[in-house]
């Protein structure tokens, strides 16, 4: 895996489509450490999954109900959440809305799979 340049501008990265009605866009990346922006449309699910990373996540804009190893809790734009490694998690959007992930080590899996396409 390379790392990301020292300095990320916006405009210079694609959206990548990760699932429906969810964007992302890989930001910030090395061994140890990845952010991205995601953008879901209202009623958009961001499925529940779960990796060995651990993950912090800031509602951007916009609300979610958020649920993390079986309890659920709404976060609005301002809120975050943290999420241990291998515990299930997973979103859904109540309106338009943004956060912005962070994984700690970085999420082989997304940069492969976002820098494939040329994003």
């Amino acid at each position: 895996m390379k790392q990301s340049p020292m300095f990320i501008f916006a405009q210079e990265h694609g959206w990548m489509a990760a699932g429906e009605g969810v964007d992302r866009k890989v930001l910030g990346f090395g061994p140890d450490l990845m952010m991205m922006h995601v953008k879901f449309h209202k009623g958009a699910v961001g499925y529940t999954h779960k990796h060995p990373h651990r993950q912090v996540s800031y509602i951007v804009s916009g609300s979610f109900d958020v649920t993390i190893g079986g309890e659920t809790k709404t976060l609005h734009m301002g809120d975050c959440y943290y999420v241990p490694a291998d515990i299930e998690h997973g979103v859904v959007a109540l309106e338009e809305a943004s956060l912005v992930d962070v994984f700690t080590p970085c999420r082989d899996d997304i940069i492969a799979a976002h820098f494939k396409t040329g994003n």
